[in-house]
C-alpha cells in the first residue's frame, strides 16, 4: 500500500512550508527582509497497465492504462522580491532604495554582499558601515568634524565642514542590479551573495539605468503581509491534518491483514 508513503509525503511538504511561514512571520520586523513561498511538484506517476477496453461503437476501443500519483515534494523555495513599506526615521544615515537595487557591502572575508537594508552608521574612521561594522562599498570617508551629512536622490553624499559654506562632496553611493535577482543566495543578515543563477552584477547610478532612488532617513520595512502569512498558516495546516488523516486510514486498513 502506496498511500503511507504519498501522505507522509505530503506532511512532510506542509512542514516545510510552516517553517518557511514561520521564519517570515519571525522576521516581519527586519529591515530589508524578503518574504519566502514555498512551491510544491507532484512526484512521478506509476503506470498501472491494463488491456484497453471495447467500446460499445463498432471496431473501437477505449484507451486503457491507470495511473497512480506517487505524492508531492517540494519545488522550490523562492524569495519575492516586492518592495517593503518605507519608514520615516529621520536619521541621516538610514538609507531606503526606492525601486531596484541592492547596496554593496565588503564582508569580512573580503567578497562583496548585497543588501536592501539601508540602516547604516560611522565608523571611527568616518566610513560609512552597516550595523556590524561591514563597510559600504565604493568606500566613502566622511570628516569627523562634519557638521552635517545630506544624500540626495542619485547617492551623492554631501558634507557640511565648520569654514565652509557650500558641502563637499565626499562620495557617491553606487546600487547594484542583477539579472534574475531571485536567484541571489541569503548569508543571514538580510545579505545576499551572487550565484550563476543571479547573473553577474552590474553597477548603477541611483535613478538610472534601471536602478531606484535613494531617500535619507528612510528603511524598507520587509514585505511581509502577517494576515496573508497566518492565512497560509492555517492551510498548511488543514493539509497536514487531512494527510494525517488519510496514514491513521491507511493504517487501520493494513491492521486486518496483519493481524491474521
Amino acid at each position: 500500500m502506496l498511500a503511507l508513503q504519498i501522505s507522509a509525503s505530503g506532511m512532510l511538504a506542509q512542514e516545510r512550508r510552516t517553517e518557511t511561514v514561520a521564519n517570515n512571520l519571525a522576521n516581519m520586523n527586519t529591515t530589508g527582509f524578503q518574504r519566502r513561498r514555498v512551491e510544491f511538484n507532484d512526484l512521478i506517476y506509476k503506470n498501472l497497465r491494463r488491456p484497453a477496453s471495447a467500446s460499445s461503437a463498432p471496431s473501437e476501443a477505449l484507451p486503457g492504462g491507470v495511473y497512480s500519483g506517487l505524492g508531492v515534494k517540494t519545488g522550490s523555495i523562492y524569495r519575492v522580491s516586492d518592495q517593503g513599506f518605507l519608514k520615516s526615521t529621520e536619521n541621516p544615515l538610514d538609507l531606503a532604495i526606492q525601486g531596484g537595487g541592492y547596496f554593496q557591502i565588503r564582508l569580512p572575508n573580503g567578497d562583496t554582499g548585497y543588501t536592501r537594508a539601508g540602516t547604516f552608521q560611522l565608523s571611527p574612521e568616518g566610513s560609512i558601515v552597516t550595523h556590524d561594522g561591514y563597510p559600504l562599498q565604493p568606500d566613502i570617508a566622511v570628516p569627523q568634524n562634519a557638521q552635517k551629512i545630506s544624500i540626495n536622490s542619485s547617492g551623492s553624499v554631501l558634507a557640511t565642514v565648520p569654514g565652509q559654506q557650500v558641502p563637499a562632496n565626499v562620495g557617491t553611493i553606487q546600487l547594484v542590479l542583477f539579472p534574475n535577482e531571485g536567484g541571489l543566495k541569503a548569508v543571514g543578515n538580510s545579505l545576499f551573495v551572487p550565484t550563476t543563477n543571479s547573473g553577474a552584477p552590474s553597477v548603477v547610478v541611483a535613478g538610472q539605468g534601471g536602478g531606484g532612488t535613494i531617500l535619507q532617513g528612510f528603511v524598507e520595512n520587509s514585505n511581509v503581509n502577517p494576515i496573508e502569512e497566518i492565512t497560509n498558516l492555517i492551510r498548511a495546516q488543514r493539509a497536514y491534518d487531512m494527510n494525517s488523516k488519510v496514514m491513521k486510514t491507511a493504517d487501520q486498513m493494513m491492521a486486518p491483514s496483519t493481524n491474521r
